[in-house]
């Protein structure tokens, strides 16, 4: 069969053959129609990710979805190295599938997944939003950050306030749900007021000093426990955080990823947010290609436009 490979540390996917999967009583054969790239796919892939898997050659792809042998539709979740997604077919434990809602169209679905678990488990697992909390969305003119504003509002936020560089698209996030929008330059200034206000609960895509800020700001306030919840780094790997931040103040810093949050857990949030999707309007900017063109379309990926693989 036809899939994506790699086939050492540091290369590129090629498209080319590897043997097909036998299922036995552990796993299902799934005919992929749709799979994603996404940082977590590449960094996986180039081996620089903490879950990267050692064995190659193996078939790139986290995740997608398909149909099983008797056509019901699905999502899948493809951990297991070599099975990635990014296949004609790829072998899946039983309990890394889940069934995809009919109204939803697979290829969307096999965008919307990554992105969408990433805060709907933040939200939902680690920071237990409760309906009505404010909710402050640090990076949200990316396609994790800005479908966190639609996921939030969906799960009962009060209040969302969106972060980012682009104010043009931190303007579109207004009609999205977002109440309030700051560039990274306002965000210091604006701080103090916010959190005399009340926030509840802090989902960070960037890290850098964007998050000290806020964290900053949250330990000045004093009086409120803020969750802050440690999605992604765009911003930097590493910051100076003072133990004090922690010692004086309600300041709750925790992470949501792969190892915080276990893979059952992970199927159960994108099967919720899946079955969410069918009915609310969750659609993200995606280009589909065929996974003949892997080679090319896999560095041309843009992190506002997904780039979806099909077969």
């Amino acid at each position: 069969m036809k899939a994506a490979i790699v086939s050492a540390a540091g290369e590129l996917p090629i498209y080319s053959d590897f043997p097909a999967p036998q299922a036995d009583e552990q796993h299902a054969i799934v005919n992929v129609k749709a799979a994603a790239v996404s940082q977590l796919a590449k960094a996986r892939a180039a081996g620089t990710h903490y879950s990267a898997a050692t064995q190659y050659p193996f078939i790139v792809g986290i995740d997608g979805t398909g149909t099983l042998s008797n056509g019901d539709p699905v999502y899948f979740l493809a951990f297991h190295s070599p099975w990635g997604s990014m296949a004609e077919q790829t072998l899946i434990p039983k309990e890394s599938i889940v069934p995809l809602p009919a109204s939803l169209d697979p290829v969307l679905a096999a965008a919307l997944a990554n992105p969408g678990m990433s805060s709907w488990a933040a939200l939902t697992r680690r920071a237990q939003l409760q309906s009505g909390e404010t909710v402050l969305i640090n990076g949200a003119t990316g396609t994790s950050g800005g479908l966190a504003v639609r996921i939030a509002r969906h799960l009962g936020a009060g209040k969302i306030i969106a972060t980012g560089r682009n104010r043009a698209a931190l303007e579109q996030l207004k009609a999205q749900g977002a109440d309030v929008t700051l560039t990274l330059d306002e965000l210091p200034g604006a701080l103090p007021a916010l959190m005399k206000a009340g926030i509840d609960v802090v989902l960070d895509y960037l890290w850098g000093q964007s998050a000290l800020d806020i964290m900053h700001a949250a330990v000045a306030g004093k009086e409120k426990t803020v969750r802050f919840v440690q999605i992604g780094s765009l911003s930097g790997q590493e910051i100076t955080l003072h133990s004090k931040l922690l010692r004086s103040s309600g300041l709750t810093l925790m992470g949501s990823g792969l190892g915080s949050v276990s893979d059952q857990e992970l199927i159960a949030c994108i099967s919720e947010m899946l079955h969410a999707a069918a009915e609310s309007d969750f659609s993200i900017a995606f280009q589909m290609r065929p996974l003949s063109e892997v080679a090319q379309a896999w560095q041309e990926d843009d992190s506002r436009c997904r780039t979806v693989f099909t077969l």
